[in-house]
């Protein structure tokens, strides 16, 4: 049984991306610090109230919790979530994004790159055979550890911290990827702030994040709303995977008059439903039509 995790709460009196007073705030719901099946009344556990900004659709707690010791989160071995496999890295692993930010960039062999949540050193790997210079940023002990032990990455090239607290040269990188980063920070705009710093004009930063316009929670929310509860299914902020933030593409347009960049290029992805696999052949070609998928991926060019 893992140990229960301590938290503090902070309360969010703005949006972190726009700016919007909380009157701007629409409530909608709570979330369990567990997965909530068909009927969260009958579970035990902690809720946070969930809330979503009505100017640029970024959803988040608030309050917002926030652990004691950020390892309770991420201090977890690479091995409790993958399998020895994992630690390969596949042919083609990251080309799509790669492909993308050389074209955006335009690319020259050498530019200096900055892979922001490293993990087990993956991106790193695939940046490197890609021409790039590499250097990483990973938050998790383990994770850091075994990307030097098992996957060769040099250990002069990969700091181990928060992005909140580590520091490197202004005007340093061509390149910087959060792959699956931000929507697990407490402060998401300080960090794009801070990548921002590090990146040379004309830079692109590449981020992930879960979308706010998934369509897969909506069905789960109106669900939960039809059999009389106040749950809903967005983010996961006490319990794995730790999203704290779910986005629209109008929080990094909105964050980008405030920060000096603009978004040169976006994608939205469908990948998985985790309904029923009757419900994909339906739902999977409405959300990509409609671009209700889960991932949103934007390329942010600094001005």
């Amino acid at each position: 049984m893992k140990p229960e995790i301590s938290y503090t709460y902070r309360k969010v009196d703005h949006c972190n991306m726009c700016h919007s007073a909380a009157v701007s705030f629409k409530v909608l719901g709570k979330r369990l610090n567990r997965s909530q099946g068909r009927n969260p009344r009958k579970l035990k556990g902690v809720t946070s109230t969930i809330c979503k900004c009505k100017k640029c659709s970024l959803i988040f707690p608030n309050p917002l919790p926030i652990p004691q010791n950020i390892q309770d989160h991420y201090g977890i071995p690479p091995e409790d979530y993958w399998k020895e496999e994992y630690f390969t890295v596949q042919p083609g692993y990251f080309s799509n994004e790669i492909e993308i930010a050389k074209n955006l960039l335009p690319f020259k062999n050498g530019m200096k790159c900055l892979d922001i949540g490293a993990g087990l050193g993956k991106g790193m790997i695939a940046l490197t055979n890609a021409g790039f210079d590499v250097y990483g940023l990973e938050p998790s002990i383990p994770f850091a550890k075994r990307a030097v032990e098992k996957m060769g990455i040099q250990q002069d090239r990969l700091k181990v911290g928060m992005v909140e607290e580590l520091e490197y040269p202004e005007n340093e990188f061509d390149f910087i990827t959060f792959g699956a980063v931000v929507e697990h920070l407490y402060d998401p705009e300080l960090c794009i702030q801070k990548a921002m710093k590090w990146l040379k004009p004309e830079g692109i930063i590449h981020i992930e994040v879960p979308s706010s316009k998934w369509l897969v929670s909506k069905i789960a929310n109106t669900y939960y709303k039809l059999i009389g509860t106040n749950f809903v299914a967005n983010l996961s902020p006490m319990h794995e995977p730790f999203h704290l933030y779910e986005f629209g593409l109008s929080s990094f347009e909105q964050n980008g008059k405030l920060n000096g960049y603009s978004v040169a290029s976006y994608q939205f992805h469908v990948c998985e439903t985790f309904m029923p696999r009757i419900a994909d052949f339906m739902v999977k070609p409405i959300m990509k039509i409609t671009n209700t998928g889960l991932q949103l991926t934007v390329w942010l060019r600094k001005n």
